[in-house]
């Protein structure tokens, strides 16, 4: 038997928790906690030894996420809010939707984007139409 392997037999029973992908919640929220744990030894040092740990835990953590906790697609109005709020407009700056009343009905909700409106946004943020839709 290696020297590598006797080591890690000796050391198992601490160190398996960490060492599988998780099959529940629980197992999840143990390696999501060791995780913030692992992150506030190794700081901002990526040639810290734990470093490959943290980037297998976060792997599984993220993959865990993506099937069990799927964040849902935004609509069209989100977005345009969204654009609209890190661009630093107001509603009376996007004259291709409207005038300024009829952005804030498609913004509340009241009224919905036409196909007009879709592709001027998507020209004015540079982005393709189907993030309006």
């Amino acid at each position: 038997m290696s020297v590598l392997i006797k080591k890690a037999a000796e050391h198992w029973e601490f160190v398996s928790p960490l060492l599988r992908k998780p099959k529940s919640e629980d197992d999840y929220d143990l390696l999501a906690h060791a995780l913030d744990e692992l992150l506030e030894m190794t700081g901002d040092d990526e040639s810290h030894p734990l470093m490959s740990l943290v980037d297998i835990i976060g792997d599984w953590i993220e993959e865990w996420d993506h099937k069990h906790h799927p964040m849902p697609k935004p609509g069209g109005v989100e977005i345009l809010g969204y654009l609209m709020r890190e661009h630093g407009l107001s509603q009376s700056d996007l004259p291709g939707v409207g005038p300024q009343s009829v952005v804030s009905e498609i913004l509340s909700g009241k009224r919905q984007l036409n196909l007009r409106q879709v592709r001027w946004l998507a020209e004015r943020f540079s982005v393709s139409v189907e993030v309006f839709i």
